[in-house]
């Protein structure tokens, strides 16, 4: 079974994303702030591209820990990711 591991790293969650051709976005709403995602491929409509800067404004605000996955169960490059609550 593939492992899942957390990180608030700024560093890590860029360069995450960035080797899977990911970018920084959030879900576009009528309020300020937004639910963060992470864009892959062709971006999709309801997601509105930001900047990493205020993509880790909204994270920091939020205290969020990036959850994601390296490796499939079969050793394939995984992007598997969400956004969670910090622990302590």
């Amino acid at each position: 079974m593939s492992q899942a591991t957390t990180t608030t790293d700024h560093d890590e969650i860029r360069k995450w994303t960035e080797a899977r051709q990911g970018r920084p976005a959030k879900v576009r709403t009528s309020g300020s702030g937004g639910i963060l995602r992470i864009d892959f491929g062709e971006p999709e409509e309801e997601l509105d591209a930001i900047e990493w800067e205020e993509f880790f404004d909204i994270f920091e605000k939020n205290n969020l820990a990036f959850l994601r996955q390296d490796k499939t169960d079969d050793g394939k490059t995984s992007r598997f990711n969400k956004f969670v609550e910090r622990n302590g």
